[in-house]
């Protein structure tokens, strides 16, 4: 086998025959690395391949037995879509602390207890630190065996030894092909330990769990090629200082990349939320100016969150717009709607906008919240009792519908909700609105304020 010197870019994984400042291809400044790469011989996962086959019709192909196997976490579930899929490789990301190896250990010990061989390998701590969150996690099968190792050629000796139902490695990153000179996580050390893992899983039906680390700007370190080889990619995501976790999947060659789960950190780990909406408007301030409830849909899932906004004079020429859980950028159009199509002046306070609970909120159904919460707080007159709100607002202060309306208003009606104000154009002869809640159509701006605040004309 002989072997070339390239450089290689460590953010993108674009190869160069020399060194240069800035790489070509992603235009990154001084990542460019030299690296040794295969010229001959080279071919991944040739020892994986499977004996020559022939084409099949669509028709003839069968998959009565390839079936999703539960993780005997509901949350973890429903972002998979129905569970795992045999011989299919996921990648899990998140920032470091979030809980990663939790959450994988916790899985890995609900399907050993259904006495299914599961291989947990560790290349970044010792097996008797696993051993330790185990125990906290009150995990103890005989059928989850732990394996400390990085080379990837003893991984595969041991895969093919005992042939589990899934294999856990955390972290990709840690792991190396002896045939690379590369130091483990470099660009071609993960590519080439990813594509065989995967060739692996394909051949033998084993379905592989990737923990993968991520960069200071919240990508998946490595190069982008990895996120291509995988089946399934999720995220982690949370602070570390709060005690509830979601989990995204940004790829799901299996179902929707829309759900979302949504876990609870605890002294025995990650459970799930079952009342989500309850979670994040407890200990509210819905008595006060300035708050709103809006729900929101994350993935198929309503969620009741509230919108927090505060309203005080500048002290400086130039006032402050921050916002929490919320694009900056939108909360400065929406500001200048309100003031426009809504004659409040706001052009000497400092405006601040938080999502309470930690939430990012992203679709386009809290515009209207956050118009009433910013209006509500500059006003200091408070949003009528028991309300909420949702919808899209215009640059001409128009109140657009978003999809999802039934669910919203059947998520608020659950928590005792009786008053909504809605797009006008939400409210349609088959429009199903639970009972004893005064359902409210609003056209634009102007008609949300007077039907949402107190104290102003009706």
């Amino acid at each position: 086998m002989k072997q070339k010197k390239v450089f290689v870019c460590q953010e993108c994984g674009a190869e160069s025959p020399r060194w240069y400042g800035k790489c070509y291809a992603c235009g990154s400044w001084n990542t460019l690395a030299e690296e040794a790469i295969k010229t001959e011989g080279a071919g991944v996962g040739v020892k994986f391949k499977p004996a020559p086959s022939e084409p099949l019709s669509l028709k003839s192909i069968t998959s009565e037995n390839f079936s999703t196997f539960s993780t005997g976490i509901d949350e973890f579930d429903r972002v998979l879509g129905q569970g795992l899929v045999p011989a299919s490789v996921v990648l899990v990301s998140g920032s470091p602390g979030i809980g990663k190896s939790t959450l994988l250990l916790q899985t890995a010990g609900k399907l050993s207890q259904k006495g299914q061989k599961v291989l947990y390998i560790t290349g970044e701590e010792s097996i008797q630190q696993v051993k330790l969150r185990a125990d906290r996690l009150k995990i103890d099968s005989p059928d989850l065996l732990i394996f400390s190792e990085t080379n990837l050629d003893d991984i595969i000796q041991q895969i093919e030894k005992i042939t589990p139902q899934m294999v856990i490695i955390d972290s990709v990153q840690t792991i190396y092909n002896p045939e690379f000179s590369p130091a483990p996580g470099s660009v071609t050390q993960v590519r080439e330990c990813t594509a065989m893992l995967f060739r692996l899983s394909k051949t033998l039906g084993v379905t592989i769990v990737l923990i993968g680390h991520i960069t200071k700007d919240g990508s998946i370190a490595g190069p982008r090629v990895l996120e291509h080889l995988v089946d399934v990619v999720l995220y982690f995501e949370g602070e570390g200082f709060q005690n509830f976790r979601l989990l995204k999947a940004v790829k799901n060659r299996f179902g929707s990349t829309q759900e979302v789960g949504l876990f609870e950190m605890g002294e025995l780990g990650l459970s799930g939320v079952k009342n989500p909406s309850e979670f994040f408007l407890a200990q509210g301030s819905h008595n006060l100016s300035g708050a709103v409830i809006v729900p929101v849909l994350e993935g198929s899932r309503p969620l009741l969150v509230e919108v927090q906004s505060l309203v005080i004079k500048s002290s400086f020429g130039l006032p402050s717009r921050r916002a929490t859980g919320l694009d900056s950028n939108r909360l400065a159009v929406l500001l200048a709607v309100l003031e426009k199509r809504g004659r409040l002046p706001l052009g000497g306070s400092d405006i601040y906008l938080n999502v309470a609970g930690g939430l990012k909120l992203e679709e386009p159904a809290v515009d209207l919240g956050v118009i009433i919460a910013v209006a509500s707080a500059a006003t200091e007159k408070d949003v009528v009792p028991s309300c909420f709100m949702f919808g899209e607002v215009g640059l001409g202060g128009e109140i657009r519908p978003v999809p999802g309306t039934p669910k919203r208003l059947s998520e608020a009606g659950r928590l005792g909700f009786s008053r909504a104000i809605i797009p006008a154009s939400s409210l349609h002869e088959g429009l199903k609105t639970p009972k004893d809640m005064e359902v409210i159509g609003i056209d634009n701006i102007s008609d949300a304020l007077k039907n949402s605040l107190k104290g102003v004309r009706q």
